[in-house]
């Protein structure tokens, strides 16, 4: 699907959006919720404030459909669609179903990839071609439609609410609506029932993948919890909160920290199954992980990928949310005047390591002189990233591939280290 750059999408400029797009109406309405039996007042360590066990109960509808859509269940595409459509245990007061298209596919949600992808419903089209075999699954083999149905939803779309319902709480605090019920926390509270939901359902959230992602790169604590989700848990926590005193600080940086959280996750993802693809066996169907889990943070991490071109190593230095001048700003140069020459761009203030000489450092361009050839290619980690994860090009399996170098940069604007992505073993 074709992407459009969107520069500095920010968690504020999302917070932006959603004061301006009616981020209260629809599947948001708390008049609509009815009341479920059997459920607890809290998942995890968290208690909400407010009646969301609707919302809660889409979680069991992600289970019955994977469990259709599986080997196990037949590949039944046709069911899993129905649930996805039509609802099944998300049943509201006036008898009608909520349901996983409905936000999919809704106008005006405050999770930045509409925008991003340029289309309406962005989510939903994605999840609507693994369902039906078209755009990128067209001619996808059973098993890599089962990931893309299973992967997606779970990832890509409840992220995507996720983050919604957070932005949304957050216009709501700041317009001054902190009511349990009808205000920010009731929003704040629908962002853990997509992102954790039930217990009993916990297996089939974004939650569980943190859990799994951490337990692959040794990044748990030392009671073996997910870092990724002890610090999104204690900031839902701490966030909701704040919402309830109204520290705009507090429950701003609560959401950033989630979304920090959620780009770790889901680049550990990518990094394991892009690295899987060399697989003969199964390289398929890690493609098609890779590319489910890559669609959960494209937009968040996209405009942070761009890199200027040295046509002397014929590598790439990463440049973040940079720009075409960005590239003529390499210099060979010492620091302060003393020590060691380095490659040193003055703009955004990095060192390009792998060049050895001044040679090598006038290597960069935002356009080559004389030739006419771009230095400077804007989303270029994303590119590449979508290049690799192409479900309709077999000639991308059979290799495995370190896609770390691409992320690096969205890893600097999140403020996310090393040591939080963990190694892969």
């Amino acid at each position: 699907m074709n992407s459009k750059k969107m520069k500095g999408m920010t968690l504020a400029l999302l917070m932006m959006v959603a004061a301006l797009a009616g981020c209260i109406g629809g599947d948001d309405d708390a008049e609509e919720i009815a009341d479920v039996s059997g459920m607890d007042a809290s998942d995890a360590g968290y208690t909400y404030a407010s009646n969301v066990d609707n919302h809660r109960s889409l979680m069991k509808d992600l289970c019955d459909m994977k469990t259709a859509a599986s080997s196990d269940g037949g590949y039944d595409f046709a069911t899993a669609k129905d649930i996805y459509m039509n609802g099944k245990n998300a049943e509201k007061s006036d008898g009608s179903y909520r349901t996983l298209a409905g936000f999919a596919s809704a106008e005006g949600k405050n999770h930045g990839y509409d925008a991003y992808y340029n289309m309406t419903g962005s989510v939903d089209a994605h999840i609507m071609a693994a369902m039906d075999g078209t755009g990128d699954f067209a001619g996808a083999s059973d098993t890599v439609r089962y990931q893309g149905i299973a992967k997606l939803t779970v990832n890509m779309g409840m992220v995507a609410y996720t983050i919604h319902e957070l932005n949304s709480a957050i216009a709501k605090a700041d317009a001054g609506n902190v009511d349990n019920d009808s205000g920010a926390p009731h929003n704040w509270d629908e962002g853990w029932a997509f992102f954790h939901g039930p217990d009993e359902d916990y297996g089939c959230s974004p939650a569980k993948v943190m859990e799994k992602r951490a337990g692959d790169f040794g990044t748990t604590n030392a009671d073996g919890v997910a870092n990724t989700f002890a610090a999104t848990e204690a900031a839902m926590v701490d966030g909701l909160a704040a919402l309830q005193a109204g520290d705009s600080a507090g429950y701003t940086a609560a959401a950033d920290t989630v979304v920090k959280n959620l780009v770790i996750t889901y680049s550990q993802a990518v990094l394991k199954y892009a690295s899987k693809m060399d697989n003969n066996d199964s390289g398929e169907k890690y493609q098609a992980e890779g590319y489910a889990f890559w669609k959960a943070i494209e937009a968040l991490v996209a405009d942070h990928t761009d890199s200027c071109y040295n046509n002397q190593t014929h590598g790439s230095a990463w440049i973040g949310a940079g720009e075409a001048s960005n590239c003529d700003a390499f210099i060979w140069t010492q620091h302060n005047g003393q020590g060691d020459y380095m490659c040193y761009n003055t703009d955004i203030h990095i060192v390009y390591a792998e060049a050895t000489n001044e040679t090598i450092c006038d290597g960069f361009a935002s356009v080559f002189p004389g030739s006419g050839m771009p230095g400077y290619y804007a989303d270029y980690g994303a590119s590449s990233m979508n290049g690799v994860l192409d479900l309709t090009d077999a000639t991308q399996l059979g290799t495995s591939y370190d896609v770390g170098p691409w992320l690096a940069g969205a890893w600097a604007h999140f403020g996310i280290t090393a040591e939080d992505i963990g190694t892969y073993s």
